[in-house]
């Protein structure tokens, strides 16, 4: 698994490339904790459109990155993913909690609201 930073603004992208599984879960939030808490942000945007396979510890990473960008009063979306990985979203009830859009520009607009 890849993943790396880009900000627009005061939104945090992260682009996850790879598999997304317990092996690497933890790097994954670690790094992005680190940016969240080390910037200014009202929204995260989590680019899943280079993921090939995510498990339960991908919904995990989600879920937790959901909480803490909402403790500061920001808003998280998920933009790209693929329908399998779409569908393991939407079963998980992940779907109701965060923006679910297709690419980071609609992304942007959703959290820009």
């Amino acid at each position: 698994m890849k993943f790396e930073f880009e900000t627009l603004g005061k939104i945090l992208v992260v682009k996850i490339s790879g598999e997304l599984d317990h092996h690497n879960a933890a790097p994954l939030r670690e790094a992005t904790d680190r940016e969240l808490l080390g910037g200014n942000y009202s929204g995260l945007i989590i680019d899943l459109s280079g993921l090939e396979m995510m498990d339960s510890s991908g919904i995990g990473v989600i879920m937790g990155r959901c909480r803490l960008i909402e403790n500061y009063g920001g808003h998280l979306c998920v933009c790209g993913a693929k329908a399998p990985i779409k569908k393991i979203i939407q079963l998980s009830g992940l779907g109701k909690l965060v923006g679910i859009t297709e690419n980071i520009k609609s992304a942007v607009k959703l959290l820009e609201k």
